[in-house]
């Protein structure tokens, strides 16, 4: 059965999140963090946040990249959390969920579940959807139809057991691209993907690229984005 989803418009995920859940003192973990934009973001909104993020090369950068303050950068896998049972109080997976092995998804979820707050934790999941003309585009060189399809039905599978309520919120974002030349470089340069530089430059990936050519000479797509917000037991 689908998930009844409430629509929030146009946004961008830490305005998602930050709109839902309080994030001011207190301890957030920021599990597959990347570059670590989100946690810095939710730094700068009160949050003490422990920043993981499992690809070496990504968290050699974050830690190289000098101290942010209430950022702590750490490298590790979500299905082992360096956190103590019961001390954080959100835990929260920005588009990183389908980047977990899906033979581990379900010791992340358990993970998560273990390190929160029992009755006031709130886990917060944020997942691309399978729609759209950004995920239209780029499937013609990094197809995650498998890997997104597999995070849904580790949730559906795991957080009726972990969680006692859950809330489910749908929104789009537009990723913006001066030229198709900026977008692969964009796409190239990320430690966490491996591309194949000739499907990105393919016949097929620029046609599906040119769909989204804009009046202004400059290229937009939209990226429908999934949110569930759960309630630790």
């Amino acid at each position: 059965m689908a998930k009844q989803r409430i629509d929030l418009g146009e946004m961008g995920d830490i305005q998602a999140v930050a709109g839902l859940v309080a994030v001011a003192g207190r301890r957030v973990a920021d599990v597959g963090c990347g570059p670590g934009a989100t946690s810095r973001e939710l730094a700068a909104m009160g949050a003490e946040v422990l920043a993981l993020e499992p690809d070496p090369v990504q968290a050699a950068k974050n830690r190289d990249a000098g101290p942010v303050k209430h950022v702590t950068f750490v490298e590790g896998g979500a299905e082992s959390l360096p956190l103590d049972d019961g001390s954080t109080d959100v835990v929260v997976f920005f588009r990183s969920l389908h980047h977990v092995p899906a033979s581990h998804m379900d010791a992340a979820l358990a993970e998560a579940a273990r390190v929160l707050k029992p009755g006031t934790g709130t886990l917060c999941i944020v997942e691309p959807g399978m729609d759209g003309s950004n995920f239209g585009m780029m499937r013609h060189f990094h197809d995650e139809t498998e890997v997104r399809t597999a995070a849904q039905a580790a949730l559906d599978r795991n957080a009726p057991a972990l969680f006692d309520h859950a809330d489910y919120f749908r929104y789009v974002q537009h990723p913006r691209h001066a030229s198709f030349a900026a977008m692969v470089e964009r796409v190239m340069g990320q430690t966490f993907n491996s591309h194949d530089r000739a499907r990105v430059e393919s016949e097929e990936t620029r046609a599906a690229f040119e769909a989204g050519r804009t009046a202004g000479g400059d290229y937009v797509f939209d990226q429908p984005m999934l949110l569930d917000i759960y309630r630790k037991r």
